[in-house]
């Protein structure tokens, strides 16, 4: 069975694997401090134009949620998301587990607005019992979202500007970051989220790595003691060489972006071949997931030959279901699905 039902089953980049190979014998300092991770810092600084942008490299994107939000809450304090949002819905209460609240806002297409921040918050202030009432402090965004739609470089920077008429922080998880950045048409880039994001991570993951994300702090005061937060909820590798190491890869010729502009070119051949053959998608994406809505009746005859993500059901006859590609997905794989979607 061909698998297109995730962006990180396989297992990493093969120019990653052969360096973790060539250094698996060294010895080098734990929890991150040694070569490897210097040269990722100092990669990830110059791809996002600051040459003193605090970097940490976590094993995980869950660990990254958890650590960030709960390093910049006070207890009292919660952080707004769409109600797809990754920390709404896939981290089994992980946000809640720190004592923060996920204060989900509706959202058709997995993003929130710079209109839907200020009302909350007016509503929030204007209650005269808000004391009794969790308090928002940070706006949560993912690019891509969890259904593969992109925000605009001007929907982000109203969103900056909302955030500071109403003293919250903007964190963006970036866990397919590399999709987002590459996708057609995108106008945001690394420099312009150090501009207008508190925090925001790169992940690795997803994108090419066999585990790790690299979480950047342009508010330079979240970074006091991070290090010290981050060891406490599990996020610290002993063996931070490691992630380093594949940062490194990632970032020190450009294969972060290729790996992301191959996985959206053959993304969109299966975009393509579904519009070709009629069939609507829940949300319009651009990125290495695509949501085409089946008749029922094809989703046996594709889950023969494919591997999918059943989404949700659209009405009494038809589903959306998920496509994904990433490094690995090869163009034989994409053309036999192609043709067999043709073919339904």
């Amino acid at each position: 069975m061909i698998l297109f039902t995730s962006d990180y089953c396989e297992g990493a980049h093969p120019r990653i694997l052969e360096n973790m190979l060539h250094t698996n014998l060294e010895q080098n300092p734990g929890y991150g401090e040694d070569r490897f991770c210097e040269a990722a810092r100092a990669h990830i600084r110059r791809a996002c134009g600051d040459d003193t942008l605090p970097v940490f490299f976590l094993v995980g994107g869950t660990q990254a949620n958890l650590t960030v939000i709960s390093a910049a809450l006070r207890p009292h304090q919660g952080v707004l998301a769409a109600v797809s949002g990754h920390i709404n819905v896939h981290e089994t209460g992980a946000i809640e587990a720190t004592g923060h609240k996920v204060l989900a806002l509706p959202s058709a297409d997995g993003k929130l607005t710079a209109a839907q921040v200020r009302d909350y918050c007016a509503q929030h202030w204007n209650d005269e019992t808000h004391e009794h009432i969790v308090q928002p402090k940070m706006v949560y965004i993912s690019h891509p979202t969890e259904i593969g739609t992109l925000y605009s470089a001007d929907e982000l920077r109203d969103l900056r500007a909302a955030c500071d008429a109403c003293n919250l922080l903007l964190y963006l998880d970036g866990a397919r970051l590399g999709y987002g950045l590459t996708a057609e048409g995108s106008d945001i880039t690394l420099p312009l989220l150090c501009e207008c994001c508190d925090a925001f991570y790169i992940g690795g993951t997803k994108v090419g790595a066999l585990m790790g994300e690299a979480v950047c702090m342009p508010r330079r005061a979240l970074a006091e003691d991070f290090k010290y937060l981050i060891k406490q909820r599990g996020g610290r590798l002993a063996k931070g060489w490691l992630l380093g190491l594949q940062f490194a890869a990632l970032f020190e010729d450009d294969l972060y972006f290729e790996i992301g502009r191959h996985a959206n070119r053959l993304a969109a051949d299966i975009r393509r071949a579904c519009e070709q053959k009629g069939f609507s998608f829940l949300v319009p994406s651009v990125t290495n997931q695509q949501f085409p809505i089946l008749p029922d009746e094809y989703l046996a005859r594709l889950g023969d030959k494919y591997g999918y993500s059943y989404w949700q059901r659209v009405d009494e006859t038809h589903s959306a279901v998920r496509f994904c590609t990433s490094w690995a997905t090869r163009d034989e794989d994409v053309a036999a699905l192609c043709e067999d979607i043709l073919s339904l």
